[in-house]
């Protein structure tokens, strides 16, 4: 499956813990990172700068489901199902 164009929920749903070019503390969820730009595209996609958890993440049916909203909404979940 391909990224949905125009969508950035991975970019903004999670939280991530490590450093992000311009958020050196990571980013809560729900809050869109600052590397998004405004078609919803990653800046560092394919670059060494890219967070590991980014580079992790594979569009998929399960996480991305039938639009944005929904891809959103499944992120969401997934982050409070494994928050500490």
């Amino acid at each position: 499956m391909q990224c949905r164009s125009g969508c950035g929920a991975c970019c903004i749903a999670p939280s991530i813990t490590s450093p992000i070019p311009g958020m050196p503390h990571g980013k809560p969820a729900g809050i869109p990172c600052v590397q998004l730009d405004d078609d919803y595209r990653c800046r560092l996609f394919g670059r060494p700068e890219r967070p590991a958890f980014c580079a992790s993440l594979r569009p998929s049916p399960e996480m991305c489901g039938r639009d944005r909203r929904q891809a959103s909404d499944m992120l969401l979940s997934l982050e409070r199902a494994t928050a500490p």
